[in-house]
């Protein structure tokens, strides 16, 4: 009975000290008066565990706030230089890789000079180890400690509980264990998760999607897809599939999807799917790398002077309008949030047609509580978002990562 005492006591603390982290992370800088408040937690423990926390590094004084009357009192936040994670973009046309400090500011880059489709998942790996370790390389030499590396995928996770399997046919995995290949490797904590999530998360933290509970972050690139968040949680389904917004059927028996299957959003609206809509409706279009960015910039100043050009944009708004009504009715998001590089490149341009279509398909309460808003992230999204995978574990633990085949604290609470 005193062994169980003890560990009830022990995931006591844990989940004060998280509760704690998580508000300075997300809210600070913030006093102590104003964590007890927020917590529920009484000003004892708020100064117990804030001590220990500041002994250990993981929060830093930031300045002291005047109150009414008394003495200042004392601001806390996440201490920023406590470590660096590593968030990893494994898409299908390259790998971006970049270090973030604890208030996810990029504290380096890493470069991976290989193509996902022309290469089997062992050398993707080994590039993406040999550029971890310089990465980390740097860190040591600036003084900073490397907590753990987050990636994100271009397909579907299967977790379990010490390894991630990944399947994702567009770059030719199949069953990858990653996680546990890539903690082999470097030694540190190694979190995989489908990168319309991530990004998702990335967005829902810092970025549009700060401060709502029911949204849908969308990924619009070379393929599609969307995180689903209910009551400030991520949906995943019952086997993590949950999100492929880009397989969901817009046009009954239509275009041949690389799925597989016919009439997806993917194939529509998808990089590959409105290049060839664009070339097909006018032939002087110049052949083109549907992965390579420069063609959705002509494709934009085109459409200032060329009818099919326009003509492929606005059925591309209108395809992504009527599915975003689709995710409207179903989910009854608060907001909707455009990202991913083409969503990026065309949302500004598209944005008012494609609040259009929402309002004219979705049911007319549901699509007037809805906002419909361009991803403030950027190009560093997913990334960025990858990286969160590492934080979150640290802020749902307490500020405690696993050691390295630690099964029981190896997951993510996004994940």
């Amino acid at each position: 009975m005193a062994v169980r005492s003890k560990a009830v006591v022990r995931d006591l603390r844990r989940v004060n000290r998280s509760a704690l982290l998580r508000l300075l992370f997300m809210d600070g800088p913030l006093n102590r008066v104003g964590l007890g408040r927020l917590t529920g937690l009484s000003s004892a423990s708020v100064t117990t565990l804030t001590s220990a926390l500041l002994e250990e590094g993981l929060i830093v004084e930031a300045g002291q706030e005047q109150s009414d009357g008394g003495r200042p009192r004392v601001m806390l936040q996440v201490n920023p230089e406590f470590g660096a994670v590593i968030g990893v973009e494994i898409g299908e046309t390259g790998i971006r890789i970049e270090g973030f400090d604890l208030r996810l500011r990029v504290a380096g880059v890493a470069e991976v000079g290989l193509h996902p489709q022309h290469h089997e998942a062992d050398t993707a790996i080994e590039e993406i180890v040999r550029a971890i370790e310089k990465l980390g390389s740097q860190f040591g030499s600036e003084g900073r400690r490397l907590l753990g590396v987050g990636i994100a995928v271009p397909g579907m996770v299967e977790h379990h509980a010490d390894d991630a399997l990944v399947h994702a046919p567009s770059i030719g995995w199949h069953g990858v264990a990653l996680e546990r290949r890539m903690r082999e490797r470097i030694g540190v904590p190694v979190f995989a998760e489908n990168g319309a999530k991530v990004l998702g998360q990335a967005e829902m933290w810092l970025g549009s999607g700060r401060g709502s509970q029911d949204a849908v972050v969308t990924l619009w690139g070379t393929g599609v897809g969307a995180a689903i968040f209910t009551n400030g949680a991520l949906y995943r389904g019952a086997t993590s599939s949950a999100g492929e917004w880009g397989h969901t059927c817009i046009v009954v028996g239509g275009r041949r999807c690389r799925c597989g299957s016919q009439g997806c959003l993917e194939a529509y609206i998808g990089a590959e799917g409105l290049l060839a809509a664009w070339r097909q409706s006018d032939p002087a279009v110049p052949a083109s790398d549907a992965d390579e960015e420069d063609w959705a910039d002509r494709l934009l100043d085109a459409a200032a002077t060329s009818e099919s050009a326009a003509r492929t944009l606005d059925d591309a708004a209108t395809y992504f309008g009527v599915a975003a009504a689709n995710l409207a009715n179903l989910f009854n998001p608060e907001l909707i949030v455009i990202g991913g590089w083409l969503g990026l490149k065309f949302g500004p341009s598209l944005l008012g047609r494609i609040r259009e279509v929402v309002r004219e398909q979705a049911l007319e309460y549901t699509a007037s509580q809805v906002r419909i808003e361009i991803g403030l992230i950027g190009t560093d999204a997913v990334a960025m978002g990858a990286s969160t995978l590492v934080i979150d574990t640290l802020l749902a633990n307490g500020g405690v990562l696993p050691a390295n085949g630690d099964a029981a604290l190896q997951r993510s609470t996004l994940a």
